[in-house]
């Protein structure tokens, strides 16, 4: 007979299972079979039960469709290639935060550094004309009112092509919509010299191309940074991009009168439409629409973006076609829309005024030739390029301390709007210059947190729409800068100065923050279906 003390007793092989261990019921989904082996041979075989986990922990949760995981433990879990959590992370696959190094040697900041340098060329592209206006309207005898029409016959282009271009952007990524945009703009810019020497309607056919093709570079620089940069890093990555596009305008306002005086007055136009062929090539050839198509992302960086983006990845391309038509009537329902349309709006109203009339009225307000009158304009664009991406980095730094997304928008887009507001007060009350480049630096410093408000929140109401939602808040944007690029020309003749118009624009800005201090939201909104709930989630930091 064993004896019960014996340390190699085991119970018989069919015996039944202890009904529960720490008051938990079995589960044979947690079962194992082991031998135990002695030196006096095989002894026995059982089965060992394990506490079955309870119903709503993390490994039962696991393999369902919906998996709410707390933001405290996104960062280490490991992501499957459809972009949803998988499972928890090793302790060495664990993604901790990049550091310095690796961030600004990552294939993301390579993606957003060509995002930057496409943006610069689009705005080279278009602020040429700012500069060639004034011989071009001495050689034509165009009236200021005329000069504005033909400034302003880009952003009819511009009109058309932001919605489609979204629809485009979200159906088939942002790779091949920007390299066309950017070929197109390029082709338009090149042969803008042969429209201008055949005929005036020619020359507004090339200006309407390249507004029809620029339409789509902010669209597709959002989806691009949605898709590559977790959502910690957006506010900066934008800021990244933005910076490129500011400096575009100082690029082609300070180097337009060399190369005029170098190659003619069509010389910029030769060079920026090069230099975007150029671009093309290395886009298409380095460049994927996600991290997932990278050949040479390291599986760290993969990781850190897929567990950062706190959204499902897309598909690059849909077969539904029906999927193109974007819920508009649904979109149109929500009051954050519209804080983007209007932010959007008086972002563009402001930014082509200043852009399109600042080195007219430096030449006729202080007498400065055409090359000061660049320079002078030219230097505020370099100072929001670096403020820009300041606010960025704050903006991050903000939420990451725990401020809710939605106070962080509504803070950057008032230090966006009210401070070019006050900054244009002081601009129409400067004697000198000099005076008045400082005041303009200001203000176009300032205007830069916008890129951390309006143009970030695009991307977090609506990751699936943020397309289409850029195309619909930009179609606006043009309208307005249209209207203020057009009226310009028109209050100047009837009042004889342009800095009532200032006031005016400064008035707007206030009036906007106001609205979108009200309106706006950092809540995602489901397009897709119909409201059963409140309709409208507003976080009031």
């Amino acid at each position: 007979m064993t004896s019960l003390l014996s340390p190699l007793w085991r119970p018989p092989l069919h015996s039944p299972p202890p009904p529960s261990y720490f008051g938990r019921p079995t589960s044979s989904v947690g079962s194992a079979e082991f031998g135990v082996s002695s030196r006096f041979g095989p002894i026995s075989r059982r089965k060992c039960f394990w506490p079955e986990p309870p119903p709503d922990s993390l490994r039962t949760r696991r393999g369902r469709e919906s998996v709410d995981l707390k933001p405290e433990f996104a960062a280490r879990v490991r992501v499957s290639p459809s972009g949803t959590p998988s499972g928890p992370l090793s302790h060495k696959e664990a993604v901790q935060a990049p550091g310095f190094v690796e961030f600004i040697t990552s294939e993301r900041v390579k993606v957003v550094a060509m995002l930057a340098l496409a943006l610069a060329l689009c705005n080279a592209d278009r602020v040429v004309m700012s500069v060639v206006i004034v011989p071009l309207s001495l050689s034509h005898g165009w009236s200021r009112s005329f000069a504005g029409i033909v400034q302003s016959s880009f952003l009819w282009g511009y009109l058309i092509s932001p919605i489609a271009g979204g629809a485009l952007v979200d159906h088939y990524g942002g790779k091949v919509v920007m390299g066309w945009g950017v070929a197109l703009w390029s082709l338009a810019t090149l042969l803008t010299p042969w429209a201008a020497e055949t005929s005036l309607l020619s020359l507004l056919a090339m200006r309407v191309l390249l507004g029809i093709a620029e339409g789509v570079a902010l669209p597709c620089m959002n989806k691009m940074v949605a898709r590559w940069f977790p959502a910690a890093e957006r506010a900066r990555a934008v800021s990244i991009a933005m910076a490129g596009f500011t400096l575009g305008n100082a690029i082609g306002l300070s180097l337009s009168p060399i190369l005029m005086s170098q190659g003619g007055i069509y010389g910029p136009f030769v060079i920026f439409g090069l230099s975007g062929f150029l671009w093309v090539l290395v886009w298409l050839s380095a460049i994927t629409s996600t991290p997932d198509q990278h050949p040479q992302i390291s599986k760290y960086e993969l990781n850190y973006i897929r567990s950062g983006r706190h959204e499902p990845s897309e598909p690059v391309a849909k077969s539904n076609t029906s999927s193109m038509i974007p819920p508009f009537k649904r979109m149109l329902s929500k009051m954050p829309t519209w804080s983007l349309i209007v932010a959007n709006a008086m972002h563009s109203w402001g930014f082509f005024v200043i852009l399109s009339w600042m080195p007219i009225y430096f030449y006729s307000a202080y007498h400065v030739d055409l090359r000061q009158a660049a320079w002078y304009s030219a230097v505020p664009w370099s100072v929001m390029a670096f403020v820009g991406y300041l606010g960025g980095m704050w903006s991050d730094l903000l939420i990451q301390g725990g401020t809710s997304i939605s106070l962080t928008r509504k803070l950057m887009q008032s230090i966006g709007f009210i401070g070019p507001g006050i900054a244009l007060i002081g601009l129409t009350t400067a004697k000198q210059p000099s005076i008045a480049s400082a005041w303009l630096t200001l203000a176009i410093g300032l205007k830069s947190f916008s890129h951390s408000g309006f143009l970030v929140n695009l991307q977090e109401i609506s990751p699936k729409y943020s397309g289409v939602l850029h195309g619909m808040s930009n179609t606006a944007g043009t309208l307005a800068a249209i209207l203020g690029t057009v009226g310009a020309g028109f209050f100047v003749e009837l009042v004889g100065s342009f800095r009532g118009f200032l006031l005016l624009t400064s008035m707007l800005y206030v009036l906007a923050a106001i609205f979108w201090d009200i309106f706006s939201s950092g809540e995602r909104i489901n397009f897709d279906e119909t409201d059963k709930v409140p309709e409208i989630e507003h976080i009031y930091g």
